[in-house]
C-alpha cells in the first residue's frame, strides 16, 4: 500500500509541474495565431458601414443605370449596389474593396442573388484601380479619400461617365452637379466633361 501511495503522488506532483508549461504553450500558440491573423487583416482606409436599400436604389436611380451600364462599386463592401444593379437593372458590375471578408461575402450574396454571371469582386487597393471600362462608379468612402481619388476617375473615365457619391462630396476643385437629400442622408452626381479630362492630362501622376 505504501508503494501505491509513493507512486500515485509522484504522478500527481508531475502533472502539477506540467501544468503550467501547458498553460505557457497554449498561452503562446494563441498569441502567434492571432499576430498571424493581424499581420494578414488589411489596413483599411474606410470603416464598413453598409448602404440602406434605399439609398442604394437612389443612387442608381440618379445615375440612370440600365442594362448597358457597366458599374464599378469602389469600397464595394458586401456588394449590395453591384448586385442590386444586376439583379434589378439588367447591369453588369465589379467591386472592390481592400477587405478579403467583405469580398467573400460581396460572392456569396451574388451566388444567393443569382447574377454571379453578371458581376465581379475581387480585393485591391482603390488608389491602383483600373476603372476605365465604367460607365458609373458609385462611391461611399470618406472627403479625404474621395479627394484623393478624383484625379484617378478624372484621368481613367470617359466622357460622360456617371458618378454617384454616398455622404461625401469631391471638394471644390469637382462641385457636384446634382445634390439630393433623403433625410439625414446625402447624395451627389457628378459625369465626368471635356474638362476634367484636359484637366487629368495636364498634370503629372
Amino acid at each position: 500500500m505504501e508503494s501505491l501511495s509513493r507512486t500515485g503522488t509522484h504522478r500527481q506532483s508531475a502533472f502539477r509541474i506540467n501544468l503550467p508549461g501547458l498553460f505557457l504553450f497554449a498561452l503562446f500558440w494563441a498569441l502567434g495565431i492571432a499576430g498571424a491573423q493581424a499581420q494578414t487583416t488589411p489596413k483599411l482606409d474606410v470603416p464598413y458601414v453598409p448602404t440602406p436599400e434605399n439609398i442604394v436604389n437612389r443612387m442608381l436611380d440618379l445615375a440612370k443605370v440600365g442594362k448597358n451600364d457597366v458599374l464599378y462599386d469602389l469600397g464595394c463592401g458586401d456588394g449590395r449596389i453591384v448586385i442590386t444593379a444586376a439583379k434589378e437593372r439588367g447591369a453588369t458590375g465589379v467591386g472592390i474593396d481592400l477587405n478579403p471578408v467583405r469580398i467573400e461575402e460581396a460572392k456569396a450574396n451574388a451566388k444567393s442573388a443569382g447574377v454571379e454571371s453578371q458581376v465581379e469582386f475581387m480585393v485591391g487597393d482603390l488608389f491602383k484601380a483600373d476603372v476605365s471600362k465604367a460607365t458609373v462608379v458609385t462611391l461611399y468612402l470618406l472627403p479625404e479619400v474621395n479627394r484623393k481619388i478624383r484625379p484617378m476617375l478624372w484621368k481613367q473615365l470617359k466622357v460622360g461617365t456617371r458618378v454617384v457619391s454616398h455622404d461625401f462630396d469631391m471638394g471644390a476643385e469637382w462641385p457636384p452637379e446634382r445634390e439630393e437629400r433623403i433625410g439625414g442622408k446625402t447624395l451627389y452626381y457628378w459625369t465626368i466633361t471635356p474638362a476634367q479630362k484636359a484637366a487629368a492630362n495636364s498634370t503629372k501622376s
